[in-house]
């Protein structure tokens, strides 16, 4: 019987911190660049754009797919670090608490 009572304490502790770090994770921005800062990109936490930059220069009717394919990478790349801080977050919250097999999903 101590053994569930500590197991739901586990959980219960988990579950509030599952619950910060959500919070945590929706405060989160990040910034992808490409083609050497010409085009930035910010990402707030839940994965919504917050920002475009483009440099003016490279406005060119004759090189949109360039911009195009510059805006994807930028947006690529604050994916990918808003992801890794995401998965951060949760895992800090985890902390070092081990349950069972199969009770997280």
């Amino acid at each position: 019987m101590k053994d569930i009572m500590g197991l739901m304490k586990k959980a219960k502790q988990m579950q509030e911190n599952m619950e910060v770090a959500k919070l945590k994770v929706a405060d989160l921005s990040v910034t992808g660049r490409s083609g050497g800062g010409l085009v930035t990109i910010d990402l707030a936490g839940g994965g919504n754009m917050t920002k475009l930059k483009i440099a003016p220069h490279i406005l060119v009717p004759e090189e949109v797919e360039l911009l195009e394919d510059l805006i994807i990478a930028a947006y690529h790349d604050a994916k990918v670090q808003l992801d890794t801080a995401s998965a951060k977050e949760m895992q800090d919250a985890m902390g070092d608490m081990e349950l069972p097999p199969g009770l997280m999903g």
